[in-house]
């Protein structure tokens, strides 16, 4: 195990994780705008989403684009340049906390590598706020990020059908009906579920209800925004009853 603590070490660069605002540009914290200010170098997932924000703070530092379509290439590159150059690098994502469901990992692991200090601040993320408000049970819960779309997708849905705890997801609004099908006809459409839209937005939306209701309203209405879709966990009765069926056709198969 490698511990390292930023303080005792001596000066040569650092990488900071910024989150940035989700929608309303005012949900920015005093310490981000600060760790923005210090960089000597601002790396972004898109240079003209961030510069947008920049702008509106007054910040003018050098900008750089690190994305996931390039990340593979540049984040060795980018860690040595850390040390090498003793530069105060701040990675942000166009919305959030960078590395949830957004590029900055393979950076990080080039840092940790070679011993860059890194720093995460709190901030925005698309995923708590959603939780809240959606009204299913909080004190557990697991995030999927984006489900695959083809490979893999119909094996993670029968995973996630008997999953006690509550189920997070990022979903594209022309995505948004068939993932609520698809969890139907897993789940069964009288499961709870919720989606929030557009958080922290003019037009943010909260929807609650059951997912055949929820199939039922985007039916009639087109999904329009960012949606963060959840669904409740399995409930401890229908979860025993599945496992009693699983291991009793287990046992007539052995029986054979």
């Amino acid at each position: 195990m490698k511990y390292k603590h930023g303080k005792e070490q001596k000066a040569m660069g650092k990488l900071t994780l910024v989150p940035t605002p989700i929608g309303n540009l005012k949900d920015i914290t005093l310490r981000a705008l600060d760790a923005l200010r210090e960089a000597d170098l601002i790396l972004a997932e898109d240079t003209r989403t961030s510069s947008i924000l920049l702008k509106h703070y007054d910040i003018h530092k050098p900008l750089e684009s690190h994305h996931k379509f390039n990340e593979f290439r540049t984040a060795e590159h980018i860690a040595n340049r850390i040390i090498e150059e003793d530069l105060i690098v701040a990675l942000i994502s166009d919305a959030g906390t960078p590395m949830i469901s957004d590029p900055g990992n393979m950076l990080v692991q080039a840092c940790i590598a070679i011993g860059v200090d890194i720093y995460c601040l709190p901030g925005p993320s698309a995923l708590i706020p959603a939780l809240v408000l959606s009204g299913l049970p909080t004190d557990r819960f697991v995030f999927e990020g984006f489900l695959p779309i083809k490979k893999g997708r119909k094996t993670l849905l029968a995973k996630l059908a008997e999953e006690p705890r509550t189920i997070i997801l990022y979903e594209s609004p022309f995505r948004v009906l068939r993932t609520l099908k698809d969890f139907a006809e897993v789940c069964g459409e009288d499961r709870p579920a919720a989606t929030v839209r557009e958080i922290s937005k003019i037009h943010e939306t909260t929807l609650r209800g059951s997912l055949g209701e929820l199939i039922t309203h985007y039916s009639n209405e087109s999904p329009r925004g960012e949606f963060v879709i959840l669904i409740g966990g399995v409930s401890p009765e229908k979860r025993k009853k599945t496992l009693n069926n699983s291991h009793n056709n287990n046992t007539e198969e052995n029986n054979n």
